[in-house]
């Protein structure tokens, strides 16, 4: 999605050219992972990360615009939401001490759009959903002021006119009508890309799906939306109904727009061939590049980079023409936040296990499973009944996940990360588990002390994490005195 987009209104003709362009790019994608060599080399490991910025009592504050400009960094993008950035962090090497690293240009980066944001009125925090959002948040003019995202609105309504009706059932229920795709911009994310080898992309990119089960139960931090206590990562909910394109006509295709998936994969040509054949262009925005005007031996296929970007799998094949042309496995399904500390934590967990998985054939595991493990972690988080390869009976996830730190220090450790390292990161999210203290449990019992004072919720959430230590050790919030 970082394509510059230069218009927001497209012909049905320039929808059918784009069509016809991914049909080409298909083709050229099968020829280029055909050629030895291609996308190989050491694995290397990025991230994106999505904040709110919020107005000193906590509120959403929609300068996004503004924010990134007093900041001049070229990591900040805009998102959907006029009160959200993205911070695109530097790909590392993930052998070494990656994770350090990591974790220090967290930091850094949201000292620089807190600082950029105060110029403005405001301030950042890195939580899965604001709790002090409410529904006049979700208006065309709380929408960025981007060709990008009116072209994506507009073709969202191309293929579906009927107002989005949004069904959350969790602790309490939330039944809300909107009109367009701005209740995107409620969730955000901390999203883990790993570069892989062609070869190796299937087994990578299963491994990712079944790790991701465990590793969302123990890194919950949305635990509800606009007031309504909902799922532990309602996030997961929320963003597949906001997203859906599928109107009337389009009830019979299986996947939503944002989806986990169906079936476990053979091979990276086979996603982005199903997201072509099933999903329709939202942004048909056609470049003059073509392979054969690029010398570098790495085509651009700009309109199926732009396209594979408006379908949100939560495990996403990315392709990048740098660097000679390579694969990434994407997995979007993370919260952002608490901290740097237990963000680098649960990316720790995720690439160790997925690491770890892939040595095996997870397929023999059913994908039905998989995909059951990763709605019931959202749900229910540390007590999520969770099944797992080798196991008889479901167990309960914070179980499952101790058992499975072990396994990710493997994974790891096969990977070359510096052990000291991994094990810190690792004892992290077990103390997490532990103390049953994710960001979410915080968020909830803090709602609870403060009579449901969301301001005052997110203003201390602030606080604490601003400290950087990580969620397990924040203390409770005391009742406010009468």
């Amino acid at each position: 999605m970082g394509q510059r987009i230069d218009k927001d209104r497209y012909s049905e003709a320039e929808f059918a050219r784009f069509g016809e362009r991914l049909a080409e790019q298909l083709a050229e994608l099968h020829e280029l992972l055909a050629r030895p060599g291609f996308g190989t080399g050491p694995a290397t490991i990025g991230a994106e990360l999505e904040l709110f910025l919020t107005t000193p009592d906590g509120r959403p504050l929609p300068r996004n615009h503004e924010v990134r400009d007093v900041a001049a960094d070229d990591r900040l993008t805009l998102e959907l939401g006029r009160f959200n950035l993205e911070a695109n962090l530097t790909p590392l090497p993930l052998a070494g001490r990656p994770f350090t690293a990591l974790e220090r240009e967290l930091h850094e980066v949201i000292a620089l759009v807190d600082a950029a944001a105060a110029v403005e009125g405001g301030q950042t925090v890195a939580i899965g959903i604001l709790p002090t959002l409410g529904e006049l948040d979700f208006t065309h003019e709380t929408m960025s002021d981007e060709s990008r995202y009116r072209a994506m609105s507009r073709g969202m309504r191309r293929l579906r006119v009927e107002p989005y009706l949004v069904r959350i059932h969790g602790a309490e229920e939330l039944e809300l009508e909107v009109e367009g795709v701005i209740l995107e911009s409620a969730n955000t994310s901390w999203q883990v890309h790993l570069r892989t080898a062609p070869a190796d992309f299937a087994r990578v990119y299963n491994a990712a799906q079944l790790a991701m089960g465990p590793v969302l139960a123990v890194s919950g931090n949305s635990p509800g939306f606009m007031g309504r206590r909902l799922w532990e990562e309602t996030r997961i909910a929320l963003f597949e109904e906001a997203a859906d394109d599928r109107d009337l006509e389009r009830l019979g295709r299986r996947d939503r727009r944002v989806a986990f998936g169906s079936g476990w994969v053979d091979s990276p040509e086979e996603l982005f061939a199903v997201c072509v054949r099933d999903y329709e262009p939202l942004l048909p925005m056609t470049s003059r590049e073509t392979a054969r005007s690029r010398g570098d031996g790495a085509p651009a296929l700009d309109e199926l980079r732009l396209h594979q970007g408006t379908v949100w799998q939560w495990t996403r094949p990315v392709y990048d023409p740098a660097d000679g042309g390579h694969l990434r496995v994407e997995m979007r399904a993370l919260p952002a936040g608490p901290t740097p500390a237990d963000m680098v934590a649960n990316t720790a967990f995720l690439l160790g296990l997925t690491s770890a998985l892939a040595v095996e054939p997870v397929e023999k595991f059913p994908f039905s499973s998989a995909y059951r493990n990763f709605y019931r972690a959202a749900i229910d988080g540390l007590d999520a009944a969770l099944s797992w390869p080798g196991r008889r009976e479901e167990v309960p996830a914070a179980r499952l996940a101790l058992d499975l730190l072990p396994v990710a220090k493997a994974g790891l450790d096969r990977v070359g990360v510096d052990p000291d390292e991994s094990g810190r990161l690792l004892e992290l999210v077990g103390e997490r588990v532990t103390r049953r203290r994710t960001g979410s449990v915080w968020q909830r019992e803090a709602l609870a002390a403060l009579d449901g004072d969301a301001a005052r919720m997110v203003t201390r959430y602030r606080e604490l994490a601003l400290t950087g230590e990580p969620v397990h050790t924040w203390p409770r919030c005391t009742p406010p005195s009468r």
